[in-house]
């Protein structure tokens, strides 16, 4: 029998805010948006230049996740992906919970790394230097400094 679907709502309406938080202490202005708006989450502006960059807010709970996501919207400029790390779900050995890990994937670099069949999955771990991208708030800065202002 197939495993039994988790409401995970609330850790992603948590892991949502948590984006908006951070791209607030590291000075970007965000907010988040009404909810069922589709293709992103969050907008984060540039006041001075008019600018926003639309983001879309995707999460996984259990820490042994596959660290892979679908994407199916694609109207959008960043993809965050929080792996929030609250103990496992399928492994029978117990993980103790961490903290959560944010990467900030441009969204060019999400479709990159996403499958053309059936879920569309994003497989993070395939993206090369992924590293570059974990909490890197600065790629959202340059982006609005850089967009054409309206």
């Amino acid at each position: 029998m197939g495993r039994n679907r988790q409401d995970t709502r609330l850790e992603a309406e948590g892991a949502e805010f948590l984006v908006c938080a951070h791209l607030l202490i590291d000075g970007i202005p965000a907010y988040k948006t009404y909810t069922q708006m589709p293709g992103y989450d969050i907008v984060a502006v540039n006041p001075e230049r008019g600018t926003s960059a639309k983001i879309q807010v995707k999460s996984r709970r259990a820490s042994d996740s596959d660290q892979g996501f679908p994407l199916k919207n694609l109207d959008t400029d960043f993809v965050v992906f929080v792996l929030l790390n609250r103990g496992n779900r399928f492994g029978k050995r117990e993980i103790a919970k961490q903290s959560p890990e944010m990467f900030v994937f441009p969204i060019d670099v999400a479709k990159s790394a996403r499958s053309e069949t059936g879920w569309n999955k994003v497989m993070t771990r395939k993206i090369p230097d992924r590293e570059n991208y974990r909490e890197n708030w600065e790629l959202v800065r340059s982006f609005l400094e850089e967009a054409p202002s309206p």
